[in-house]
């Protein structure tokens, strides 16, 4: 294997840096800045999409997933729910040349209340349980489904309301449980329950549609973090109604004066692309959301890294042009070394 070596800009402190990842013969990488790997902190690699709604995926697309993703520049993933069998297996056994994997295994989530088909529903008497089984098999967060509209048998009823899954009693004690074992919660949200979420002790607010400045202080204070997920959150159609344009444009008005507000009050603002969207595009919407730009290449990469508690070790990421002047720039790497091996 080569010693890979780069010269230029580092991003995203934007200093000049010499670096090196391999063991072998040297050989110098192309483009001009550097990245030390991007990291999704929201990604699903089992959740496909079906017909009739979503659908579980095998191991074989988790793969494939996962070599997409390392193409991009994605150095590592915290998949925040889906097939269990095969996300706690992957993240166990991180493989050259693909992303390091961070499970939560199963999404919780009681009966009927999230899409059907995708997950063993966990009723609220059996929560604590059902988590420390998820941390038996390996699993380092619990994704955690606190609200979701009603469900019938094709899925989520439109029009319904967003309610709370568990009774804040049961997910404060569960938090607790899992706590105890040094693992960590990531916290489905769209709804006024991030309130209760964040103050029962949830370590990561996922989407998080109505987090507010009190939320983000209580969450700073601890040193949480926030995934908006903001590709998801604005993704439309041209077929959409006057009334779901203006609920997504409300969303993104939201969204931009609470990140305003985030860095100061501690929170980690990370970067997921959820199941429709991209890493570099979640840059880009980050950055049209109001944060500066090198503020959103550190929620894609050195702050996420910190976060999840991964060292980033023989992982470079090149661009030939500057992504603090042109972010589009993320999706098109010049070179990509993962733990010291070059795929790209």
């Amino acid at each position: 294997m080569a010693t890979w070596v780069f010269d230029g800009i580092g991003l995203p402190a934007g200093e000049q840096v010499h670096l090196e990842a391999g063991t072998g013969d040297r050989e110098p990488l192309p483009g001009r800045f550097v990245l030390p790997g991007l990291v999704d902190s929201h990604c699903h690699l089992t959740f496909g999409v079906g017909e009739c709604g979503p659908v579980l995926l095998g191991e074989d697309d988790a793969r494939t997933m996962l070599d997409n993703l390392a193409q991009a520049g994605v150095g590592a993933l915290r998949d925040v729910g889906g097939n269990r069998s095969v996300t706690l297996k992957l993240a166990a056994s991180p493989e050259d040349g693909r992303p390091v994997v961070l499970a939560a295994g199963r999404f919780v989530a009681p009966e009927n209340k999230y899409f059907p088909g995708m997950y063993e529903p966990v009723p609220a008497e059996e929560l604590v349980a059902a988590v420390e089984a998820e941390l038996d098999d390996g699993a380092t967060w619990i994704k955690l489904v606190g609200d979701f509209p009603a469900v019938g048998p094709d899925g989520p009823i439109r029009g319904s309301a967003v309610t709370p899954n568990y009774e804040i009693g049961a997910v404060t004690e569960m938090v607790a449980a899992v706590h105890a074992r040094g693992a960590r919660v990531a916290a489905h949200t769209q709804s006024p329950l991030v309130s209760d979420l964040v103050r029962a002790g949830i370590d990561s607010v996922e989407h998080g549609d109505d987090i507010t400045a009190g939320d983000l202080e209580v969450l700073g204070a601890r040193g949480g973090a926030w995934t908006p997920t903001l590709s998801a959150a604005m993704f439309g159609s041209e077929n959409d109604t006057p009334e779901r344009s203006a609920r997504r444009r409300a969303r993104s008005e939201k969204a931009a004066a609470m990140l305003r507000l985030a860095h100061g009050y501690g929170v980690r603002v990370l970067a997921g692309s959820d199941v429709v969207g991209t890493v570099a595009g979640e840059v880009e919407q980050l950055v049209r959301h109001g944060l500066t730009v090198t503020a959103a290449l550190e929620a894609a990469s050195t702050s996420a890294r910190e976060y999840l508690g991964l060292t980033g070790e023989g992982d470079l990421v090149t661009y030939e042009a500057d992504p603090r002047e042109h972010p589009e720039v993320l999706a098109t790497p010049a070179a990509v070394v993962l733990r010291g091996h070059r795929i790209r």
